[in-house]
C-alpha cells in the first residue's frame, strides 16, 4: 500500500503507470495465485479435460455414423463437436498460459489469452451454425433417405456423453463466472440440443418416413448454436474494448469516492476487466491542499476494495498545486 501511495502522490501520471504497474501486479498476482486459483483454476482445467475427452470421442462417433446414416442432422451436430473439441482445446491452452507470470514487457501476464480463446470459440460456432443452415437449404428441396435407426442410436450416445461433460465442467469449474469455461460449456450445451435435434429428427423419419425433418432439425440446432455464440461474442468484445465491468456501476463509484471527507473531484476514473474475475480501476482525485493524502489513499483503496470488490486500483491523488495536461480519454 505505501508503494502505491508513494508513487501516486508524489509522481505524476506517467511516472505512476509505469512504476505501479510492477509493484501492482507481482502483488496482485500473489493474491490471485493464492486466493483465487486454488480455489478454481485446477478445477476448471480437470473438468475441461474431461470435458475434451469426451467430446473428441463422440465427434468421431458422430461423424462415422452421419456418414454411413446419411444424416445431415448428425453430420451437423459432428461439426459442431469438431469446433467444441477445438475450443475446448484452446481453452485449456488459455488456461496454461494465463498462470505464466507478468513480466516488463507483458505487465498482465497471459491473463487475456482467456477472453481471446472466448471470442474465437464464439466466432466459430458462428461459422458452423452457416455452414449447417446453407447444407440444409441445399437439401430442403431434395431430403435424402436416411437410416434413422442406427441414427438415433448414434445421437443418443452423442447424447449421453454431451449430458457427462456438463455435468463435470457444472461440478469441477466456475461455468457462470469464467467466460472462458463458459464459451467451452455453452459449446457443449449446444452440442447436447444438437444430439436431442438429431434423436427427434430420426423419430419423425422412422415413424413417418418424413426425411425434411432431419434439415428442419438442423436448422433449429444451428439457431441455438447462434444464440449461445453471440452471448459469448458480445461479452468479450465488451472486455477487449476495455468496457465497464457490467456488474459495476462507474456513477456510483464516483459518487462513493467523493463521499470522503476532503475529497473535491475524481476524474479519469476507467474500470476495465483483465480477465473474468479480475476487474481494475485508476482514477485522479483532487482533495483540499491541507488533508493528508495518505490518510485518504487508504480510505479510497479500502472503499473501492471493500465496496466494489476491486484490489487491482490505481489512485493518483492531486491538489492544487499539480498542474496536468486535458486527458483524452
Amino acid at each position: 500500500m505505501h508503494n502505491h501511495s508513494h508513487e501516486d502522490t508524489h509522481s505524476h501520471e506517467e511516472h505512476t503507470h509505469g512504476n505501479h504497474k510492477d509493484h501492482g501486479h507481482s502483488h496482485h498476482q500473489h493474491d490471485h495465485s493464492h486466493g483465487h486459483g486454488h480455489s478454481h483454476a485446477p478445477n476448471n482445467k480437470k473438468g475441461l479435460i474431461i470435458a475434451l475427452l469426451i467430446t473428441g470421442g463422440i465427434m468421431f462417433l458422430e461423424f462415422f455414423g452421419g456418414l454411413i446414416t446419411n444424416s445431415l442432422a448428425l453430420l451437423s451436430d459432428s461439426g459442431h463437436m469438431l469446433s467444441d473439441t477445438a475450443s475446448l482445446a484452446l481453452s485449456l491452452v488459455a488456461m496454461i498460459f494465463a498462470v505464466k507470470p507478468p513480466s516488463f514487457k507483458n505487465s498482465y501476464g497471459f491473463y487475456r489469452f482467456e477472453i481471446m480463446a472466448a471470442l474465437f470459440n464464439g466466432v466459430t460456432l458462428f461459422v458452423i451454425a452457416g455452414f449447417i443452415i446453407w447444407e440444409a437449404y441445399q437439401r430442403f428441396f431434395e431430403p435424402p433417405t436416411v437410416a434413422s435407426g442406427p441414427m438415433m442410436l448414434i445421437a443418443a450416445v452423442g447424447l449421453l456423453a454431451n449430458l457427462i461433460s456438463a455435468w463435470a465442467l457444472m461440478r469441477k469449474s466456475d461455468v457462470h463466472g469464467n467466460i472462458n469455461v463458459r464459451s467451452a460449456y455453452l459449446h457443449i450445451l449446444g452440442d447436447a440440443l444438437g444430439s436431442v435435434g438429431a434423436i427427434l429428427a430420426g423419430l419423425i423419419m422412422n415413424l413417418f418416413s418424413w426425411y425434411v425433418a432431419d434439415p428442419i432439425i438442423s436448422v433449429l440446432v444451428a439457431l441455438l448454436i447462434l444464440k449461445g455464440a453471440w452471448g459469448v461474442i458480445r461479452h468479450a468484445f465488451h472486455i477487449l474494448m476495455e468496457g465497464t465491468p457490467s456488474q459495476i456501476n462507474a456513477g456510483e463509484v464516483t459518487q462513493s469516492l467523493l463521499e470522503i471527507e476532503g475529497v473535491l473531484n475524481v476524474h479519469d476514473l476507467h474500470i476495465w476487466t483483465i480477465t473474468s474475475g479480475l476487474d481494475s480501476l485508476s482514477c485522479h482525485l483532487l482533495i483540499e491542499d491541507d488533508k493528508d493524502s495518505q490518510a485518504l489513499l487508504q480510505q479510497a483503496v479500502s472503499l473501492i476494495e471493500t465496496r466494489f470488490g476491486i484490489t487491482h486500483c490505481t489512485v493518483q491523488i492531486e491538489n492544487s498545486q499539480l498542474k496536468h495536461g486535458k486527458l483524452r480519454v
